[in-house]
């Protein structure tokens, strides 16, 4: 794995140099196991949280553990929502888990807020990530009001071999927690799609075929 330094000058080229060393001062590297929270629910945040290695999924819970996905956090973005409750020091009101191993940059609030006026691409990043992060809400949005829960699934399914690979060990169940749906919709859906020659269905894992 290629150390720190190169990759925030992957995954953030935009910073400038003095800022990316200052962030290897003051940030603290976090690694995340598979299905690790940096986030829960009710938690208080004092960092913001930028992500350099894997994928995060970023959703809110109802009192019953029913889950609805917001988006995806991937390399080299951050997550607005931590950043707003870090500032208004507000509990979260969303989670925040490692669908990948993962490797995470925390940024002490206090910092975050003094490169606000210290570097002009830090002031441009936390624009970016909150138009983005926003951007995709509205999608996300979008797909719950106009979009089929076939290609909902699809999508999700997709997103989840981009950084595991084709054979994804994930249980109907937890698909259907994700999606907000039951778990005899999605294996429906799965057959369907496995019928469409979109993937196969193995006992303990899905395969899915690249796309033509």
């Amino acid at each position: 794995m290629d150390d720190l330094e190169t990759q925030l000058q992957r995954f953030f080229p935009r910073l400038e140099p003095a800022l990316r060393a200052e962030l290897l001062q003051e940030a603290t590297l976090k690694d995340l196991p598979e299905g690790e929270f940096i986030i829960r629910t009710g938690q208080y945040l004092k960092s913001s949280i930028l992500l350099l290695n894997g994928l995060l999924k970023v959703y809110r819970q109802d009192e019953e553990g029913h889950e609805f996905l917001l988006y995806f956090l991937e390399p080299g973005h951050a997550c607005a929502l931590s950043m707003l409750c870090a500032v208004r020091e507000e509990q979260s009101e969303i989670s925040a888990q490692a669908v990948t191993p993962a490797q995470v940059l925390l940024v002490p609030m206090h910092v975050a807020e003094r490169w606000l006026t210290k570097y002009p691409s830090w002031h441009m990043f936390v624009i970016g990530t909150y138009r983005e992060r926003f951007e995709e809400l509205l999608q996300t949005l979008d797909a719950v009001a106009f979009t089929s829960l076939d290609e909902r699934l699809l999508f999700y399914l997709r997103k989840n071999q981009q950084f595991k690979g084709n054979q994804l060990r994930i249980s109907h169940q937890q698909i259907a927690m994700e999606l907000n749906s039951s778990r005899e919709v999605i294996s429906r859906l799965l057959k369907k799609l496995e019928q469409r020659g979109v993937l196969t269905l193995h006992r303990n894992f899905i395969e899915l075929h690249q796309p033509a």
